[in-house]
């Protein structure tokens, strides 16, 4: 590394606006494109399906005892700062997040949704992060391929937790408590109304 680089901080992410996605990966600023319609829905059913009974129905007859949201900054080092498009956290470990920005407590379980444009920096550079930071879980959702690949981190190496396609009813960790139906996270197929 050029010893003369200055290294991005959140300080740099703040002063690019609310409006911009954006990360620090290893010290450098990275811009995110704006998601599809299709990338946005995946999220969305994310946060009805595994947030509705775990973060949602906390104490009314749901799981609960999980605080997930959609697209927080996490900064889980000074130059290492990501914005999962979902990230979850056991209640235990993480209080109380309301006002806070970045959270500086590593997720318990994060999920990416793949983008054409950003599926390498999901596959390769955030598996990489998330496994030195001990992310215990890592879903990739592909909306295009209609899969979901569930990885758990098990001695620094991810394992296989299973990989499903969109036919497929699921208990899938860290959210085994309940089936997830995974066609209702994806829109309509290609030839589909």
């Amino acid at each position: 590394m050029d010893a003369a680089r200055k290294l991005a901080t959140y300080d740099d992410l703040v002063a690019l606006g609310e409006v911009v996605k954006a990360e620090i990966i290893h010290g450098t600023l990275v811009t995110l494109p704006s998601v599809l319609p299709r990338h946005s829905n995946v999220q969305r059913g994310l946060g009805r399906f595994v947030g509705g009974p775990f973060h949602d129905d906390d104490g009314r007859g749901g799981p609960g005892g999980w605080w997930i949201f959609p697209e927080v900054d996490v900064r889980l080092e000074e130059h290492q700062i990501v914005r999962p498009d979902m990230a979850g956290w056991l209640r235990d470990r993480l209080s109380d997040p309301w006002d806070k920005r970045p959270i500086d407590v590593r997720p318990d379980w994060v999920c990416e949704v793949l983008s054409p444009s950003n599926a390498a920096h999901d596959r390769v550079t955030k598996r990489h992060i998330y496994a030195r930071y001990a992310v215990p879980f890592y879903w990739l959702i592909d909306p295009q391929a209609r899969t979901l690949e569930a990885l758990q981190l098990r001695d620094g190496v991810w394992v296989d937790a299973g990989t499903f396609d969109h036919t497929a009813v699921a208990r899938i960790a860290p959210f085994e408590a309940v089936e997830l139906e995974l066609g209702r996270l994806f829109g309509p197929a290609p030839n589909e109304p």
